[in-house]
């Protein structure tokens, strides 16, 4: 037993990556926290620790976790903007402000319109994954109209 605890210090310390075992503990807390919260879980890849989920009540549909070994990264697609302007991009940098968790990124296009938050896997608590993923579902209700005239 000392000798894997021994292993389990080099994986984490020395080495800085998380032994397999780890790694899916991880993977399967998450999951098994996102169950707790009834969201669906439309695909799952525990090989490479991807989940997409949804529960479309709060604004969630095809969200993204990927889950490394030292960070979860949520990510959903929220628009395509149609008209690009300096105007469109000024307010979705004003808006970024009042976004509690997570941010408005862009694509490599510069047109699709993503949600982005990420969490250190270290300490991670179930409230703060469910913080940035409600964030989003905060975002969607109160800006809801200006998502929708940038698409246009």
């Amino acid at each position: 037993m000392q000798f894997e605890n021994f292993i389990l210090y080099l994986c984490e310390r020395i080495l800085n990556t998380k032994p397999a075992i780890m790694k899916n503990q991880i993977f399967s807390t998450v999951k098994e926290w996102l169950l707790d919260y009834e969201f669906t879980i439309t695909l799952e890849d525990e090989a490479q620790r991807i989940l997409i989920i949804e529960k479309e009540s709060n604004g969630i549909k095809n969200m993204i976790l990927i889950i490394s070994d030292s960070i979860l990264i949520m990510e959903q697609f929220l628009f395509e903007i149609k008209n690009p302007t300096e105007k469109t991009y000024k307010s979705l940098l004003q808006k970024n402000r009042d976004i509690v968790h997570g941010a408005f990124a862009l694509d490599h296009t510069g047109k699709r319109v993503i949600f982005r938050d990420t969490l250190p896997t270290d300490n991670m608590a179930q409230n703060e994954v469910m913080a940035s993923i409600n964030s989003l579902g905060i975002l969607v209700g109160e800006f809801t109209n200006e998502m929708l005239e940038m698409s246009k």
